[in-house]
């Protein structure tokens, strides 16, 4: 009989249904690093959306036979120790594929249109001393007519495409593989980053990716461009971003992810009080149709390992 421990059970707001084999299961709300190894000593299969798994940890669990991750990216966890001790390491793909590109067009209009100020300026009383019937005191652009870099091509990038064609955007594309759509760009990345009126972030955190946007790239990006990151956090230079938007390099940005997680309170994006920046905490994924579509893909991913067919390995 399998065991099946839940390290963080909290990050996943969603009806769980059991596997279809015999199982003992186990939930937590959270896991402390120090707790973790007790907490799946036993186990057979480790359910975890944040908590990580290194190869210290993963040592000391012989028992462990899969990692089943509660989202899309596994950064979290050490892939390499666990092919080395034959533990497969499953994901959830493409369960976010609304969730998050509708979260990226929030961001991009509430930057774009300078909602931010303009909210502060109606709670501090300044439409009401107005003499005139409105307030124009911010500048307000348009999504259509302008152009969309999508950087990362993949169900979530496509997704974005899609939406910004309906808002009457031109797409341009960087990715590594060949962009099948006829009415898309593909440029290199620095071609795209000089060209895009708003840039947006679709790639997974690998070495090769972080720190992709540094201060070289945002002084490479048009002064009217904003930024937009649902991806990873560490695919920015924070601090570089933080400088940029202060001095003016690029006009805004809105993110939903940050280098770590919660955050430490010297994180300089945190320390922004600025109309042209909008962070949220990580939520681009989590509407309740979108954590339902995971719990059951997750489900799924389980019971097929358990069945001899394992699914969306990593």
């Amino acid at each position: 009989m399998h065991k099946i421990v839940f390290l963080d059970r909290d990050s996943l707001i969603a009806t769980v249904r059991p596997p279809a084999f015999e199982h003992a299961w186990q939930d937590y709300p959270a896991t402390a690093p120090h707790e973790l190894v007790e907490r799946l000593r036993g186990a057979t299969v480790a359910i975890t959306n944040k908590v990580p798994l290194r190869a210290a940890e993963i040592a000391q669990l012989p028992d462990l036979k899969l990692v089943a991750v509660a989202a899309t990216g596994t950064d979290n966890v050490d892939l390499a120790a666990c092919r080395e001790r034959g533990i497969a390491v499953c994901n959830i793909r493409d369960y976010s594929v609304v969730s998050v590109p509708e979260h990226c067009f929030a961001l991009m209009l509430a930057v774009r249109r300078n909602l931010l100020a303009y909210a502060a300026d109606v709670a501090a009383g300044r439409w009401e001393q107005s003499t005139r019937f409105c307030l124009l005191d911010h500048p307000i652009g348009d999504l259509a007519g302008s152009r969309l870099g999508i950087v990362g091509y993949g169900a979530l990038g496509r997704r974005v495409a899609q939406i910004g064609r309906a808002f009457g955007m031109e797409i341009a594309v960087a990715s590594r593989s060949p962009v099948p759509d006829t009415d898309v760009v593909q440029l290199p990345l620095p071609e795209l980053l000089a060209s895009a009126d708003v840039i947006s972030l679709h790639l997974p955190l690998t070495g090769q990716t972080r720190h992709m946007i540094g201060a070289a790239e945002l002084a490479s990006m048009k002064k009217t461009a904003i930024l937009i990151n649902t991806a990873r956090g560490g695919l920015v230079d924070e601090a570089a971003l933080a400088e940029a938007l202060k001095t003016g390099v690029i006009a805004g940005a809105g993110f939903d992810v940050l280098s770590k997680e919660p955050p430490v309170p010297e994180n300089p994006l945190l320390k922004l009080n600025l109309p042209n920046f909008v962070l949220t905490p990580h939520v681009a994924w989590a509407s309740g149709g979108a954590m339902q579509t995971l719990a059951d893909m997750l489900v799924d991913n389980i019971d097929a390992w358990a069945a001899g067919t394992p699914r969306n390995l990593v």
